[in-house]
């Protein structure tokens, strides 16, 4: 008898929950009729109901509280560094974590040799300090077994060099670009 009372029971769930669909309760949205077919029409529509976000605002408002990045273009250090290792491969840029790091990369003069750049960024200010750069040497034998070594010789030091050295072209011409000659008056 119970057995009999517990499908009853879930059969009456069951049709309220059916009645509740199709009677007075309607899903947000669920009248085709009043979606548009087309994908940029519906997404324009979204917006203005604020049922959806854009990445561009999404990046300001983080900008705004979150925190104070500047964006990329504007840094020099972060465009200088990028146009000199312009040449290798990157496996990784992250702008927020003030890093770059380039793949395995190998001139073709010797298969067996690559080297890999990692540079970090400590400040934004254009200095010598500003940036640590760690330069990985990774030569293999004809098994493929190989090795990796750091090593700091003249290559850090040439790549500082440049790096600060556009870095410095950047900054002054982006001055040169923002500055605003007031105008100035005569005194009687």
């Amino acid at each position: 008898m119970r057995h009999f009372f517990n499908k009853i029971f879930i059969f009456v769930l069951i049709a309220l929950f059916l009645h509740s669909c199709g009677g007075g309760f309607k899903l947000p949205g669920a009248d085709a009729r009043k979606i548009p077919p087309d994908a940029a029409s519906r997404v324009a529509k979204n917006l203005e109901e604020g049922k959806g976000f854009r990445i561009n605002d999404t990046i300001k408002g983080v900008s705004k509280g979150g925190g104070n990045f500047e964006f990329a273009t504007s840094n020099e250090l972060w465009r200088a560094s990028l146009d000199v290792i312009d040449f290798m491969p990157l496996a990784s840029a992250n702008y927020s974590g003030g890093i770059l790091i380039t793949d395995w990369y190998s001139d073709g003069s010797n298969e067996r040799e690559s080297v890999k750049i990692n540079i970090r960024f400590l400040t934004n200010e254009i200095r010598s300090d500003a940036i640590d750069i760690n330069i990985f040497y990774k030569t293999c034998d004809l098994n493929l077994n190989c090795t990796i070594e750091k090593k700091d010789n003249s290559l850090k030091q040439e790549l500082i060099k440049e790096i600060l050295k556009k870095a410095t072209l950047y900054k002054s011409n982006r001055q040169e670009e923002e500055f605003v000659e007031y105008p100035t008056y005569e005194r009687d």
